[in-house]
Formats: C-alpha cells, structure tokens, sequence
C-alpha cells in the first residue's frame, strides 16, 4: 500500500465515512445473487461499513476488514461489531471464502504489487469462489488531486495482470462512472472473476 493514500484514509475517515455512496447498490446486489445462502464473504476495505451492513442485512457471512485502523474503528462503530485492521499484503489464507468484495480499494495498490495481491485473492477463495473489485481506468500509474496513488489500469493491463495472478474460470470488466471523494467524475472499470472450481 501507498503510504501517501494510507495516511489520507486515516486522517480523513470520518469524512470518508459521511459519503454515501448509492451508485454501488446495483453491483452489489447483482454479485450477491451470484452467492449461495449464507456464503462466506470477505470484505476488504471496506471503508465506512456500508456494504457489510447490507451484506449482513442479506444474511452472509460477512468478515469485514480495512487497511486503516481509523476507518475500521468508524465501522466497528456503525456496525456494532469488530471491523479488523488488514493490509492486501498480509492476506494469507487459503481456500477460505465463498467470496471476496474489494470496492474502491484495489486501485491503489501500486502496479508491481497488484498480482501478488490478487494472487492472495486467488488462494483464499474456495473454488468456484467470486471475486468483485473496482479500479479508476486509465494508461498508467499517478496521483489525484488529494495525492492520492492510483494504479489507473487499462481492461487490457488488467485481464493480464488477473491471468498472472490464477487460473480464473471467467472475468467479466464493465465500464461506468463515478464521482469520486475529490468531486471528480471518473471512469471506472468493475471487474467480477470466478476462480476455476
């Protein structure tokens, strides 16, 4: 992780944590039909809690983590339960999860650093496993305007950066927009992969 973008989400989560953000509703309920009842589902960076509320709220199994103690204290406090403090890189589990749900987080992590990430994705999904993550599309690496690192992947970087990572038995990429924490809208890529049963 950019220590840069890190130190932002600490200093600034319980502005972060006011946003709403209903735009996502629609991804989140479409990957969730995909899941049996009850699923295993970890989320990372999970920012504010709101997609594990409503994920609880459906009834998974949810383990919700961010990679900033201030945002997962923010929702601890929203949820009424532990939220844990967990870096992409520590993940280490294997065959764990149904499922794994990464908004708006993955696209920070720097360029050489994001197959190892995926790949520990990979590992700790179950076969058949689903995996949903969201990137800013782009040509190539920078900052925002709040100094924040962005990897910027294009769909062709990104399905061979996903191949790197593991054998997945599909990858669908749908494009959109968003506006961002910076008020700036910008074009997104989301990217829902099944891992190889």
């Amino acid at each position: 992780m950019d220590e840069t973008t890190l130190q932002f989400y600490r200093g600034n989560a319980e502005a972060y944590a006011k946003r709403t953000f209903t735009s996502r509703q629609a991804r989140l309920t479409a990957f969730l039909a995909q899941l049996p009842p009850g699923a295993s589902i970890l989320e990372l960076g999970c920012g504010a809690g709101g997609d594990t509320a409503e994920m609880l709220a459906r009834g998974f199994d949810v383990r919700a983590t961010d990679g900033s103690p201030e945002m997962a204290d923010v929702a601890s406090k929203h949820l009424g339960r532990t939220v844990e403090t967990l870096l992409f890189h520590e993940l280490d589990e294997v065959e764990a999860y149904d499922a794994v749900w990464a908004n708006a987080c993955l696209l920070h992590v720097p360029r050489p650093e994001l197959a190892d990430v995926l790949a520990r994705i990979w590992r700790a999904l179950k076969p058949a496993g689903y995996f949903f993550a969201s990137y800013k599309e782009g040509d190539g690496d920078g900052r925002d305007t709040l100094d924040r690192y962005y990897n910027y992947p294009s769909q062709d970087w990104l399905r061979a950066t996903y191949a790197v990572a593991g054998r997945w038995g599909s990858l669908s990429i749908e494009t959109g927009e968003v506006i961002g924490f910076d008020d700036k809208m910008a074009s997104m890529l989301f990217a829902v992969a099944k891992k190889s049963g």
